[in-house]
């Protein structure tokens, strides 16, 4: 799938801000590389992927810089191929180290700014992705979940063992389930919908959904990942007891497995109107969207 990385022809003119708002978010993210290679520095865990990291982010710090010094405008080809790959590569940074989750939005953030445009897929390459995003995403929900049974089950067992072994798979699962469902489901949905119609900022419905697939890892790299680990140390013990700590963990991952059903609910009923970004004209049309576009998209 080729990307059309030449300005928008059609549509208001951009405002003044933006070029300037993205020229800062390039030495943002230049600063977040830098701590995150900082960190990276600190471990010996995932050796391969660590040292994917040491070298994707200094890359990432030069293309970003070059990026800036040239401008928004003429630094656009480099912010859109740079940014597509980072906020891909950073889902696998975060296995060495959690704070590459943070890069992620940032990444998307100056993707969407530096406003890319993608050509339509064909019926048959759509149904091929959209049978991998819903392949994906159900697993997903399912590994969400088998997770919070697992998280019930050792936060309520009596026997040391039944709680021990919860928690073992729990760790089993998250690492070798739910990390990769989770990847393939936010990567097919973005193809999904940078390729169709329905673009990734046109409508409130994609939009949000998006922002809940996004928020998720960011939240599981960071709260529910502590609190299993912390977990799965402290019921070696057999006299320790889960706790708040326990309680803590499955309220967490019932609410990743809430927001997961409501992102299906969304791909289904697809509520709410076009944002302001959507009801732009489309390009060649000269004319604006109509009421029934805005309505249904």
């Amino acid at each position: 799938m080729s990307i059309d990385l030449r300005p928008e022809l059609a549509g208001p003119a951009p405002r003044r801000s933006r070029p300037a708002l993205v020229t800062a978010l390039h030495w943002v993210f230049v600063g977040f590389a830098a701590l995150a290679v900082g960190m990276l520095l600190d471990g010996s865990d995932a050796a391969v992927l660590r040292t994917a990291a040491l070298v994707g982010y200094p890359v990432a710090v030069l293309l970003s810089v070059v990026a800036a010094l040239r401008g928004p405008e003429r630094g656009r080809r480099i912010s859109i191929v740079l940014h597509l790959v980072m906020a891909l590569a950073q889902f696998v940074f975060s296995i060495p180290a959690t704070v590459a989750l943070l890069g992620i939005p940032l990444s998307l953030t100056i993707l969407a700014l530096s406003r890319p445009r993608f050509p339509r897929m064909s019926p048959r390459i759509r149904k091929i992705w959209l049978i991998l995003h819903v392949g994906f995403s159900v697993g997903w929900l399912g590994v969400a979940l088998t997770m919070t049974v697992l998280a019930i089950v050792g936060s309520a067992a009596e026997s040391h063992a039944l709680r021990r072994g919860a928690y073992e798979v729990l760790h089993v699962v998250d690492l070798a389930a739910a990390i990769p469902s989770m990847f393939l489901a936010i990567i097919t949905g973005l193809v999904l919908s940078l390729g169709t119609k329905w673009g990734l900022v046109r409508h409130w419905w994609v939009l949000v959904k998006f922002a809940i697939s996004v928020s998720i890892p960011l939240l599981a790299g960071t709260v529910e990942s502590a609190l299993a680990d912390e977990l799965a140390l402290r019921t070696v013990d057999p006299t320790a007891e889960p706790g708040a700590t326990g309680i803590a963990l499955t309220a967490c991952l019932a609410g990743f497995t809430v927001a997961l059903w409501g992102a299906t609910i969304l791909s289904v009923a697809k509520p709410w109107p076009r944002t302001r970004w959507g009801a732009r004209p489309t390009p060649g049309s000269g004319r604006p969207a109509g009421p029934r576009s805005l309505r249904r998209g």
